[in-house]
């Protein structure tokens, strides 16, 4: 008898925990629905790259001034190009040139650009962030 109420106990928390991935579900779908998700996720993946290969030590970074923090503005120029037009989808416009034209100077300043990973991926972000246009509701269908 025990045993079965442990069953239903176990099936209860397991329906309470469905519920409730359902519902984050829900909310992540019509959250990436809503904002241009796929190129601020690329924007942010190329501004990693470009800051991942830009890494190197503080003194080292200190002592060669602009050029050694350059890469780190850039890399993480593409990050907050990548971040703002997924809270403020209204402003696609703006960062995603923004982020375009750091992803093309990051080919300069660091390391080719992330070893043009991180340029193309910056380039194809910002492109997607521009490009991307809210959902517009369907047509009903006209009867003739």
């Amino acid at each position: 008898m025990a045993q079965v109420a442990q069953v239903a106990q176990v099936a209860q928390v397991a329906g309470v925990a469905r519920e409730r991935c359902g519902r984050w579900v829900r909310w992540f779908r019509a959250f990436r629905r809503t904002r241009p998700f796929w190129g601020g996720l690329w924007l942010i993946a190329g501004g990693w790259t470009v800051l991942k290969f830009s890494l190197s030590s503080l003194q080292l970074i200190v002592s060669t001034g602009f050029g050694g923090v350059a890469g780190y503005l850039v890399g993480g120029g593409m990050i907050l190009c990548g971040l703002i037009p997924l809270a403020l989808p209204g402003q696609r416009y703006t960062f995603g040139l923004i982020g375009v034209v750091l992803a093309v100077v990051s080919l300069v300043v660091s390391n080719l650009g992330g070893f043009l990973l991180g340029m193309s991926l910056g380039v194809l972000g910002g492109s997607m962030t521009v490009g991307w246009g809210a959902k517009r509701p369907r047509r009903e269908a006209v009867e003739g």
